[in-house]
């Protein structure tokens, strides 16, 4: 009988590393700009005459004489114009950026060892079967 010693040892490492970078930009502008323009236009006209009259004339039998008149005369002419101009306006603007960044970073690492020892007598070991 022969003594059997029998031994393997297996050691190993493993690392590794993960980087991943995320960046997200971006902007917006508007503009608005709003005008108005009013007129207006107005005119009258007005034409008025009058006219009014009376006359008296008297003669009495002794001889005297009376005479009287009234007389009115009213003319009355206008024009009236009107112009109105008006304008407003506004204007603006709007302007917005951003930008961001996230970064990840993650690194690792592992080790192992495993060992197998084996001692003892040859006649313990049975054969291997197929």
């Amino acid at each position: 009988m022969s003594d059997v010693e029998y031994g393997n040892y297996e050691a190993g490492a493993e690392s590794g590393e993960l980087e991943q970078l995320h960046t997200a930009e971006a902007s917006e502008a508007d503009y608005q700009s709003d005008f108005n323009v009013y007129e207006q236009d107005t005119e009258s006209a007005e034409s008025t005459d009058f006219q009014q009259g009376s006359s008296v004339e008297f003669d009495s039998p002794d001889g005297t004489h009376y005479e009287e008149q009234n007389f009115t005369n009213y003319s009355n002419d206008s024009y009236d114009s009107n112009h109105i101009f008006a304008a407003e306006g506004s204007e603006s603007s709007h302007e917005a950026q951003f930008s961001e960044m996230d970064a990840l970073r993650e690194q690792f690492a592992s080790k192992f060892e495993a060992g197998t020892v084996f001692q003892g007598d040859a006649g313990e070991l049975g054969a291997a079967s197929a």
